[in-house]
């Protein structure tokens, strides 16, 4: 084999040192041609050697070589600069790559598989396979680390050597009671959750989906201190401690998701499927997402890619008995050492849902279809992954007609027919001591609405590419202690809206979004400064249409909103068991294109909507303390909040109607939200396997004149009582629970809004693994509203027409890895 080598070296470094002579014009003789083979052969034939100490031994061995000739290379200047551009290229881009592998295990030295695996610089995550067995090929940069999260076991993190080119990290995980701390992609520095200023809560899709969740905003709408405004059991939009619609942002595969979120019947247009897990900032987070982050920000980590000389095929079913639904997905994934690929695709379905009176609410019923796929490519420096997403959603607009009771599944008229197309590109370039991240995105929404036949009337189609360039600096290291990490970076966006159908509810439209931000991370002692400011410009431009003093007509537009904003966060440990974060930081939001420009009857609302060309931007500062406590046994959440909103934008009747519909105009005044969530988790040792959870939470929103804002949630108490099962080797990870949720009355209600009542709902389930042979079965069971209790959520769009929400709802799911 050595032979071999050899051979072929030589026939390569001849055709090297040849090209070279020609190339630089100069002559290099057989005696010389010889000496630099073996000089160069000593080097490189240690390429697949992982000893650094070797490496570098031979590296110097080639500066000698410079040395030693150093009459030759002199008089060959070229020659020269060449050789040691070769060198610093072999140190820098060689030398960078580390292997890093490990093995995870328990306190029983047992493998623990799907144990996530988080590298921070460059970010990059993994999960164990079922010898708890991990490993991966990076270019790491200065100061990283490694840490091992899993559930039931206590989060581990530790420090990589970037000088050493084979790394073995092994972990051994120590049993926890309580939440795994996780890295949060969606804030700046990407930390553990613990390091963080702000605080963050994270949830993955599996723990919503065993919930018994049946889409993914109703999952995130469990969250404490988040709700949905929700059109029957279809549309669902987020709801932030009392702010939705523009005021909230999305972000899914790394990129802002814009798709005419300022109706409330306009969903999410995500499926669950493929995605691993959310992240929700409750707050402004105008300084890392500019426009639109006021209220807070859902942000949808995709799933993960396998790892390499990997094959990973998984379907799953569900079943929902109260509206005949079925969710069904199947997804295949598989990696190389440098390629990636996966794709999946889901089909949801379902019939109207029954009410606990015994009818069925007519038109509720939905079809989805979704598609996602992706290509990841990483070496040496770079990784790179592209995402496609595809959804389209064919969904009936609920009514009462106890004549028309159907369990079909076609949708009626009204209806909507909406279709996305996301594209994505993440990359990120890793130098000797910093990163830089480019994110690039394209979305398509094609949102159409019939009335009474196959002709759409309203036909919108919202075209946005948006980028994000963030360079993050070399880290400064003080008094061997003190850690400082800064970022800079620009986003951007660029969108238009174009009507194709009889009936407009926005203009014709292009907006201009661009942002510049600098963010600074310190670390000292267990304590945590952050802070930063950013400065944002959009432009807006819209087309005249129709007559101007006619109904449902618009005059061309043009406006431009700046804004600066600024966050400023500290985090500390009072002591081992006791955290405290204090958080300070402002946001804006430009108004949209109903709130400028609306001039008709919005079909969706039933009300003649008359839009403002002169509104100012909304402005906000929100305070937040966050206290959090952690035992062994006993672990407790304080959350509060004020936010001061300066221009709140919000629709008020003139009381009038227009065209038969009751008209509504656009108009401003400075508000003011407070209120906060707290928390407990307990469970009674020596009944380790018992817990307790219990949270409430609260929200309270005024105008400056005393009226209370719209679209408030009423309060809300959460109770869960769950069991950790693992009785055998044939069933693992299982779990039962019960939850008791009271969400109380709702009587501080805006001009046209009216009160709602108290209502509780009794929730069960119960799930847990099944091991078949090399491949396992996740089982689940829920049954929602098991009392079959009949009420109105104080944020349902059906509240006014007086339908009530779904009733009793048994679900059964499986999802069989192989």
């Amino acid at each position: 084999m050595g032979g071999i080598v050899r051979c072929n070296w030589v026939l390569f470094s001849q055709n090297l040192l040849e090209s070279i002579s020609n190339t630089m014009l100069i002559h290099i003789n057989a005696g010389d041609c010889l000496y630099y083979q073996t000089k160069l052969l000593d080097v490189f034939c240690h390429l697949y050697l992982f000893d650094y100490q070797t490496l570098i031994a031979h590296i110097h061995a080639l500066y000698d070589f410079q040395n030693i000739t150093k009459n030759f290379i002199y008089k060959n200047i070229k020659m020269k600069k060449i050789l040691n551009l070769l060198c610093f290229i072999y140190a820098s881009v060689l030398l960078g790559q580390t292997t890093v592998s490990g093995v995870v295990t328990n306190g029983q030295n047992q493998p623990v598989n799907g144990a996530q695996i988080t590298i921070s610089k460059p970010y990059t995550t993994l999960t164990t396979n079922n010898k708890g067995y991990f490993e991966t090929t990076i270019t790491l940069e200065q100061n990283a680390t490694i840490s091992c999260s899993a559930i039931h076991y206590e989060t581990q993190s530790k420090k990589l050597d970037m000088a050493q080119q084979n790394t073995i990290v092994n972990f051994k995980l120590t049993e926890s009671f309580f939440q795994m701390d996780e890295v949060v992609v969606s804030t700046a520095f990407q930390k553990l959750q613990s390091q963080n200023v702000i605080k963050v809560t994270h949830q993955t899709t599996k723990s919503m989906q065993q919930k018994g969740a049946t889409t993914l905003i109703e999952g995130v709408a469990s969250v404490p201190g988040v709700t949905q405004i929700a059109t029957g059991t279809s549309i669902g939009k987020p709801v932030i401690r009392g702010l939705s619609g523009n005021r909230v942002l999305v972000y899914s595969q790394g990129i802002r998701v814009e798709n005419q979120q300022f109706g409330d019947e306009h969903g999410l247009g995500l499926n669950d499927a493929g995605i691993e897990s959310v992240e929700i900032i409750k707050g402004p987070a105008s300084l890392l997402y500019g426009s639109d982050a006021l209220g807070g920000v859902l942000y949808f980590n995709p799933e993960k890619m396998a790892l390499p000389k990997e094959w990973k095929i998984n379907f799953n079913q569900k079943w929902f008995s109260n509206t005949h639904g079925s969710h069904s997905t199947l997804g295949v994934k598989t990696a190389t050492e440098k390629w990636s690929f996966l794709a999946r695709a889901s089909h949801n379905s379902h019939a109207d849902y029954k009410i606990p009176e015994g009818q069925r609410i007519t038109n509720s019923r939905y079809n989805e279809s979704d598609l996602k796929a992706a290509i990841g490519y990483k070496h040496r420096q770079l990784s790179s992954v592209v995402r496609y997403n595809w959804n389209k959603l064919d969904i009936g607009l609920p009514y009462f007609d106890t004549e028309n009771q159907s369990l079909s599944k076609k949708t009626a008229f009204p209806k909507q027919a909406v279709t996305n197309h996301l594209w994505s590109i993440n990359n990120t370039l890793t130098f000797t001591k910093s990163v830089l991240e480019f994110n690039m995105g394209y979305i398509a929404n094609l949102r159409n609405e019939f009335e009474d036949s196959d002709v759409a009337l309203l036909n919108m189609k919202l075209q946005t590419v948006n980028y994000d360039l963030k360079y993050h600096l070399p880290k400064i290291k003080r008094n061997g202690a003190t850690q400082i990490e800064t970022i800079i970076g620009i986003q951007g966006m660029s969108q238009t809206n174009r009507n194709f159908g009889e009936e407009l509810l926005i203009p014709n439209a292009k907006t201009v979004d661009f942002g510049i931000l600098g963010t600074t991370h310190i670390e000292w002692n267990k304590q945590v400064l952050e802070g930063g400011i950013r400065f944002d410009n959009r432009q807006i431009d819209t087309e005249n249409h129709g007559p101007l003093s006619e109904p449902g007509s618009f005059e061309a537009l043009n406006r431009r909103f700046d804004s600066w904003n600024f966050s400023l966060g500290y985090k500390t440990h009072v002591n081992k068991n006791l955290l405290l974060r204090v958080h300070l930081a402002s946001g804006f939001r430009a108004p949209n294109l109903a709130e400028l420009t609306s001039n008709g009857i919005h079909e969706g609302t039933n009300r003649y909507e008359i839009g403002n060309a002169h509104l100012k931007n909304e402005q906000n500062i929100q305070t937040d303390l966050n206290l959090e406590y952690q035992s062994k046994h006993f672990e407790l959440f304080v959350n509060g909040f004020y936010n001061g909103i300066s221009n709140f934008i919000y629709i008020s009747p003139l009381g009038i109607d227009i065209e038969d519909a009751p008209a509504f105009e656009y108009t401003q005044a400075n508000s003011r939200l407070l209120g906060g969530e707290v928390g407990v988790h307990f469970h009674p040792h020596p009944l380790d396997w018992l817990h307790f959870e219990s949270s409430f939470e609260t929200v309270n929103g005024k105008l400056q004149s005393g009226a209370y804002l719209p679209l408030i949630p009423a309060n809300r108490w959460n109770n869960t009582l769950k069991a950790v099962l693992n009785p055998n080797k044939w069933f693992t990870e299982g779990y039962v629970f019960a939850n008791w949720q009271t969400t109380f009355a709702q009587h501080k209600v805006h001009a046209f809004e009216t009160p709602s009542n108290e209502y509780s709902l009794l929730n069960f389930g119960f799930g847990g693994k099944v091991p078949l042979g090399k491949s396992f079965l996740n089982l689940h069971l829920n049954i929602n509203n098991m009392l079959n209790t009949s009420y109105i959520a104080h944020l349902s769009r059906l509240k006014t027409e007086g339908i009530p929400n779904i009733g009793r709802n048994f679900s059964v799911g499986i999802d069989w890895q192989f």
